[in-house]
């Protein structure tokens, strides 16, 4: 376990009070081609995250260390829980968002959109009434390092709902240059998006988006929440107050609800994403290149399964 030191940059005193200026970032892991999509596992104490060029999810346990939790992984992407505890990951090799079951099979929830393939799923979250958002860039089938080259059947690069009673597909955004990383607020009123195109166009948008979201499903009222740089927002997290934890080239911004940058936590190391995790959700992990980092912090994340 490495240390990496000089760990913080603050820029508003609110950032004193959510981290641990003595907690210095720890490397945990170092032997992924790009690490991404970590997802916290409270009740079994372990972390999962994808390992996308080698095509495998992998597994992190206190004191025992790195093991594959799932060799040929379908190029998976991000993933997340849903309500009832089941593991549900996007992938760039099926070009679709699945479910695993408590048997271990595999349920597929979505892999297209008015009769044509998906372009690659890259991440997602699940709504406390069940609804799956995700959004569906063409990272994945641009080359064939992270699933497989080929064309994008859809006519562009959307966000995706999928309705908890009936499995229907809707897109509730169109207007993404590169949708990314996702997250609902602590009251699941805003839900926040980031558009990464800034990664292949340096005209691209390189932000993270807000959206009110309706009773009935839909996104509303539009508007740039944050512009993040150096590098691109990829995933983020949100704490129990609101602040946005998101990805950069160089580490983790902390942004307040009003938009305002806060602080960042360096990473030597780009950064893909990151989530909540340990018992008592206090503990930042971080997917950045070939690496897992995690620091413990001074805030909870938003509570899921």
């Amino acid at each position: 376990m490495a240390l990496v030191g000089d760990s913080y940059e603050y820029y508003d005193k609110r950032f004193h009070d959510l981290t641990v200026p003595i907690a210095e970032v720890e490397e945990l892991y170092d032997g992924s081609r790009w690490a991404e999509g970590p997802v916290w596992f409270n009740d079994g104490g372990y972390l999962v995250w994808s390992d996308i060029p080698n095509n495998r999810l992998l597994r992190w346990l206190p004191d025992l260390g790195v093991s594959v939790f799932r060799a040929n992984s379908n190029f998976s992407n991000g993933n997340t829980r849903d309500r009832q505890g089941r593991l549900v990951s996007c992938h760039h090799g099926g070009r679709n968002v699945t479910r695993t079951e408590p048997d271990g099979s595999i349920t597929v929830i979505a892999d297209s959109y008015q009769g044509r393939k998906l372009n690659s799923p890259n991440d997602v979250v699940v709504k406390s009434d069940g609804s799956i958002w995700f959004t569906d860039p063409t990272y994945g089938i641009m080359s064939d390092y992270e699933g497989y080259k080929a064309e994008s059947e859809q006519d562009g690069c959307y966000v995706y709902r999928v309705d908890p009673a009936t499995g229907d597909i809707a897109v509730v955004a169109d207007d993404f240059v590169k949708p990314n990383g996702l997250a609902f607020s602590p009251d699941e009123s805003i839900l926040y998006i980031a558009d990464s195109g800034f990664s292949h166009d340096p005209d691209g948008p390189h932000h993270i988006r807000a959206f009110d979201v309706t009773d009935d499903g839909k996104l509303r009222n539009s508007r740039i929440f944050a512009e993040v740089s150096p590098g691109v927002p990829d995933g983020f997290r949100l704490d129990i107050d609101g602040n946005v934890w998101t990805s950069c080239q160089d580490g983790v911004i902390c942004f307040a609800p009003d938009g305002m940058a806060l602080g960042k936590i360096r990473i030597p190391t780009m950064v893909a994403n990151l989530t909540f995790g340990g018992p008592r959700r206090n503990r930042l992990f971080i997917t950045a290149t070939k690496s897992l980092y995690a620091v413990y912090v001074a805030t909870t994340g938003i509570q899921t399964p």
